[in-house]
């Protein structure tokens, strides 16, 4: 019964209050690039929308059918994302994977907020819908670079 009473701690009022205040819901009418991503233990899905200017996140859209922690993750990302380089984006999903798997440090700024979430480390089951926002957005940035480029 522990197991239970942890988990409903994990859903924290915080977690929670995140996953009712998503920015940026929807889709961009011409991205630079689009990824879907999705969960294959728990369903949830992640699509982002990008467009650049330069190197950086100029605008950004998702839709997002997530569980309460992916949702709280994708509410954090799209507070941040905007402004961002494909580099940040990249760091921030790998200190985010970090964090959750080996208890490493925070993400950095300005994704810093996903310390909220370090709780749920201890739910693997819960990781990859947490992962999913910056995975999409991390190749969804990859993308737009290459398209840019080419």
């Amino acid at each position: 019964m522990s197991g239970e009473n942890d988990l409903i701690k994990l859903y924290s009022g915080k977690i929670l209050e995140l996953a009712a205040d998503i920015p940026h819901l929807g889709r961009l009418d011409a991205p630079d690039a689009s990824v879907k991503k999705r969960s294959p233990l728990c369903g949830s899905t992640v699509t982002v929308d990008l467009s650049l200017q330069g190197d950086q996140v100029a605008d950004y859209a998702q839709d997002v059918k997530a569980c309460a922690l992916g949702q709280a993750a994708s509410s954090i990302v799209g507070a941040a994302i905007v402004g961002c380089n494909a580099a940040q984006i990249g760091e921030a999903r790998d200190a985010l994977k970090a964090m959750l798997k080996e208890d490493g440090p925070t993400p950095p700024a300005p994704f810093d907020g996903l310390e909220v979430l370090r709780p749920a480390a201890a739910y693997k089951n819960r990781h990859a819908s947490i992962l999913l926002s910056l995975d999409a957005a991390t190749e969804a940035a990859r993308q737009a670079k290459e398209a840019k480029t080419a």
